[in-house]
């Protein structure tokens, strides 16, 4: 009986490997080698289709998704804010409270360091970045457990209102040439070293790097905006009244103001943050927007918060553009991952009850992995001159369906006829793409004498993963099919006693071997 048990979650995972879109990958931006490149200027009165490439064609698959994305990105660097480059020589230690990351390049050397604590137990623990404090401008007993980690911006560039930049400090000082960016380049920068860093400790420290957050408010709010849709390793994006220049598009808030409303916009946002060449953009001939930097956090999840009282927030923008936003997740078939809040009647940065209960939805169903409703669609209300029904006319093109499928094959031997069990080791071909659906072939079977392409070891509570390759996870789960942890390529401790199911995925998706066990925390 209990093998039974056992083989049907086993095949239910299949299914899971399958179906489950990731909520986060392992590396900051996976098509960073597609050769995506930023398109021109073109006038364009709408908000420009997510789902058409700079030549034309159409977005049809998961994979052609990383490639888009990446050209939004392109556009982004091009005309608002400058390249974000990706180190290859980043180091980091944990002592005495202090993460110091340590950046090398080119000769020179870059430092970022933040002080926190490590909750105490095995974890793993959660992680929450905010931006100048460790929750942002959220209360902190939302993210009670977590590792909450503080992003002292000024380390990387400091905050300036008048457009001048000091040059002598952090991101411009270390790379020279990139003092004409604006500063969420070197902020979303700042913090992907710190991403960097923790995943250098996290084996150590217990850290769960499936499991991150970002989040800050206002001008910080667009930075953790950024932060979260330029690195694909954060799973949670919490934009807290981010305005002009964040959630808003630069598009819809040009027609907003045109109507008598004193908003930020592209032609008087901050240039110290944005490029100075922005100013002079036509917002109707970028061949992006702002529901699209939204979008490049798709398939991961985000929750954006307003406060409509605040004239300046431009809210009715920021709503049409999450509007459209959605309809990317919706592609995907995963909107519950998208979500907004623009209840009234608060201060500026002090979220209303009904906000940090929205927040704490999303935190408990991504990053907890409770049973949540994350159906959060708050609309604006009261705000001067305020016209949010018309959303739709901004959009002319169609949602296509998006599917997920992992690059998974199998090679059982022709003549195999054995009942698969969990306690069997199946070999696969990562990268093989010609058996993606699973209903082609048994995505798990008995592989007698053939070795799997990992073997896993239980030592004690640490879970040993040996022959995977790099980037490779494991995922843990309980008898019941629910994910119960996320390990790295080197394995991980067990978070408890109880049977389970360990599932080792290539960087890609694919299976490689699965194997259960029964633990007694020790």
């Amino acid at each position: 009986m209990r093998s039974a048990v056992i083989s049907a979650v086993v095949l239910g995972l299949c299914g899971y490997a399958f179906s489950q879109v990731p909520l986060n990958f392992d590396t900051e931006n996976r098509g960073k080698d597609l050769g995506a490149k930023a398109g021109e200027l073109k006038e364009n009165k709408k908000l420009p289709n997510p789902f058409e490439f700079n030549d034309g064609s159409k977005v049809a698959t998961f994979d052609d998704w990383s490639k888009r994305r990446n050209e939004i990105k392109a556009d982004i660097e091009k005309y608002e804010i400058g390249e974000k480059p990706i180190p290859s020589d980043v180091t980091a230690t944990y002592s005495g409270g202090t993460l110091t990351v340590t950046v090398k390049e080119g000769g020179k050397t870059a430092t970022i360091t933040s002080k926190f604590s490590i909750p105490s137990g095995e974890g793993p623990h959660p992680i929450i970045i905010g931006m100048n404090s460790g929750t942002g401008s959220l209360s902190s007993s939302i993210f009670s457990g977590f590792v909450q980690v503080p992003f002292s911006h000024d380390q990387v560039a400091k905050y300036s209102m008048n457009g001048q930049k000091d040059t002598g400090v952090g991101f411009y000082k270390f790379y020279g040439d990139k003092n004409s960016n604006g500063d969420y380049s070197a902020w979303s920068w700042g913090v992907s070293r710190l991403i960097d860093g923790l995943a250098l400790i996290a084996e150590e420290h217990h850290l769960d790097m499936s499991k991150i957050a970002v989040t800050g408010c206002s001008y910080a709010g667009k930075m953790a905006l950024f932060a979260g849709a330029f690195d694909e390793r954060v799973t949670l994006t919490i934009a807290q009244e981010s305005g002009g220049g964040g959630i808003n598009s630069w598009r819809t808030s040009d027609d907003f103001a045109k109507r008598g409303t004193n908003i930020e916009k592209i032609d008087n946002t901050n240039y110290s943050w944005f490029m100075q060449s922005l100013q002079r953009q036509d917002p109707y001939k970028l061949p992006h927007d702002h529901h699209e930097l939204i979008a490049m956090i798709a398939p991961r999840a985000v929750i954006a918060l307003g406060n409509p009282g605040y004239e300046w927030l431009g809210d009715e923008s920021g709503y049409k553009s999450m509007m459209a936003a959605t309809e990317v997740w919706k592609a995907m078939g995963i909107e519950d991952r998208i979500g907004f809040d623009f209840t009234g009647g608060h201060e500026h940065c002090q979220a209303a009850l009904s906000q940090t209960k929205s927040v704490t939805a999303f935190v408990d169903k991504f990053l907890r992995n409770k049973e949540a409703n994350t159906d959060i669609h708050v609309k604006p209300t009261n705000g001067k001159g305020f016209k949010i029904d018309n959303y739709a006319d901004w959009i002319d093109w169609e949602t296509p369906t998006i599917k997920y499928e992992a690059s998974t094959t199998t090679t059982p031997p022709e003549d195999s006829t054995t009942t698969p069990s969990v306690n069997d080791s199946t070999k696969t071909t990562p990268g093989d793409t010609s058996a993606t659906d699973s209903t082609k072939k048994p995505l798990f079977s008995a592989v007698r004498g053939v070795a799997p392409v990992a073997e896993i070891d239980i030592v004690g509570n640490f879970l040993a993963l040996s022959g995977a390759p790099v980037g490779a996870v494991v995922k843990l789960f309980d008898l019941q099919g629910h994910l119960v942890s996320v390990l790295g390529e080197n394995g991980g401790l067990i978070p408890r006693s109880g049977k389970f199911v360990a599932m080792v995925l290539s960087s890609n998706g694919s299976v490689l071997m699965t194997k259960s066990f029964t633990h007694r925390a020790r």
